[in-house]
């Protein structure tokens, strides 16, 4: 139903904005038109046409961005929730001033420019910074709950994230020693670990497709197992390149540990003191 709902407001919003969009041509073109009416319409049908594949494209980022939120740990949306609010609240205070300022009317685009950019950045801003320091926030917004007390009396010690890498996946162990209890802490599977994963599974090689198929099979008996610990990080650093720079990109924002069996990888991380 809110498909259908979404798709139809862009649908009516461009079919809107062709019947009124007739109002914005030039003066020497509408005189040429001997049916302003039939133009009109003519427009409606074209605006409600172009709205349908825009409604189709924010129906399924919708879709997407729904999915990404429900497999996400609650603490992780609580936090960036909060460091989005913030974000948008400190925009607000630092932009104000701009619409105070006398600007000519020919250059009035400034101040709504201004406060759409301003506050898309701040906002972006937030929720990183959430990210990187969340669990911190939420103690400063509990901080009579019990972690919070044992953490300062030192009695209990935080239990660092585990980011698995597909070498980790693929070779198996990792069931065992979550089975055992040795491994303590969530465990965090990077969404472009899955994405490589997923590419082994698909690859042409025989050897190479069943180490991908026996990766994606060992993260699902996880999943089952430990619903609440395995969890499937959606960050992602483009600018990062290959998987393993983004791993211990990842490992170093998180302050994670990172788990491989792969030797150069290991290597790396540990040239960039990132525990592993």
């Amino acid at each position: 139903m809110l498909d259908a709902i979404i798709i139809s407001l862009f649908l009516i919003a461009g079919a809107s904005f062709g019947f009124h969009g007739v109002e914005l041509l030039p003066t020497n073109v509408l005189k040429q038109v001997d049916n302003l009416d039939g133009l009109r319409w003519v427009t409606t049908c074209f605006g409600g046409l172009i709205g349908i594949p825009f409604g189709v494209t924010a129906q399924t980022g919708y879709r997407r961005l729904e999915a990404r939120i429900h497999t996400m740990p609650t603490d992780l949306l609580l936090s960036r929730a909060v460091g989005l609010v913030i974000g948008l609240l400190v925009a607000n205070l630092l932009l104000a001033p701009i619409f105070l300022l006398p600007i000519p009317q020919e250059l009035s685009f400034i101040k709504p420019l201004a406060a759409i950019l301003g506050s898309v950045i701040f906002a972006y801003s937030g929720v990183n910074l959430a990210d990187t320091h969340g669990r911190a926030l939420l103690r400063l917004i509990n901080p009579h709950s019990v972690e919070t007390m044992l953490i300062a009396e030192g009695t209990l010690k935080r239990a660092s994230a585990k980011i698995l890498d597909t070498s980790c996946i693929i070779d198996g162990r990792i069931e065992e020693l979550l089975s055992t209890g040795f491994i303590e802490g969530q465990i965090l599977v990077p969404q472009f670990v899955l994405q490589e994963l997923q590419t082994v599974a698909d690859a042409a090689n025989d050897q190479k497709r069943m180490r991908g198929r026996r990766g994606l099979d060992i993260l699902n008996r996880l999943k089952e197992a430990y619903p609440e610990r395995i969890v499937i990080c959606p960050d992602d650093y483009e600018e990062s390149g290959t998987v393993d720079a983004k791993l211990v990109r990842l490992a170093q924002d998180i302050n994670g540990t990172l788990l491989t069996t792969d030797y150069n990888l290991n290597k790396v991380a540990s040239f960039q003191k990132v525990r592993s």
